[in-house]
């Protein structure tokens, strides 16, 4: 193990690749907790929306981040109570979540609350920055990628299965541009860490990418 007394897992990576399924299929394996820092940024881009907050209003943000009313129960997303899971994944909330994420502030003010979540017996933790700033120490880093035409046309057939119509031009484009914000703001911008395991998730299903994983669980000494 290294430094940290709680063993950690980082997941890194774009939308669309596969990190929310490979986090479930690790907590499953490890039995340790699970962190969706995504969810948590798209848990403050709702109620920024719900309250009103002008996307610029720092303070504002910043004030919400630190007494953020989020809770995870199992594969659910609650604020202040209510099961708002499938409201914090609709494309609307995921641009405003982009939008606020750049804001160097509001990502310090939910540092705190991110490393609260490595408790025993073990951490997953999936999202943008966990093994490069979070978790700059876990026992094992992950970042999936995949093609942004892939991850669109990922999207579109989530949105079908739910009966929604999509246009698979408007989220390629949608897709491009929050990776763009995503690699170029200032403060941690999205990239793989150092040391973190690179797996191209493009022609890949879910199957073939927990393959490749479970072998570094044992390396690493994560399951026995």
């Amino acid at each position: 193990m290294t430094q940290l007394t709680v063993p950690v897992i980082t997941i890194d990576g774009p939308s669309g690749v596969g990190k929310g399924t490979l986090a479930q299929y690790l907590t499953g394996k490890t039995h340790f907790h699970l962190l969706d820092s995504g969810a948590i940024y798209r848990a403050l881009a709702f109620g920024a929306v719900k309250n009103r907050l002008a996307l610029d209003d720092v303070s504002g943000l910043v004030t919400l981040a630190e007494s953020l009313p989020v809770e995870f129960v199992a594969t659910s997303i609650l604020y202040e109570g209510e099961d708002v899971t499938s409201k914090v994944r609709t494309e609307e909330v995921a641009g405003v979540a982009s939008t606020v994420a750049v804001i160097s502030e509001v990502r310090a003010a939910l540092m705190a609350r991110q490393k609260a979540f490595a408790v025993l017996p073990g951490l997953v933790a999936d999202g943008r920055d966990m093994g490069t700033v979070v978790f700059q120490s876990a026992d094992l880093k992950l970042y999936l990628t995949a093609s942004a035409e892939i991850r669109a046309e990922r999207r579109v057939n989530q949105l079908k299965n739910q009966g929604v119509s999509a246009n698979i031009h408007k989220i390629t484009r949608d897709i491009k541009e929050r990776d763009e914000r995503d690699l170029n703001r200032q403060t941690a911008p999205l990239k793989p860490a150092d040391d973190a395991i690179i797996v191209d998730t493009s022609y890949l299903n879910i199957e073939d990418v927990c393959k490749k994983i479970d072998s570094l669980l044992w390396d690493r000494g994560l399951i026995k």
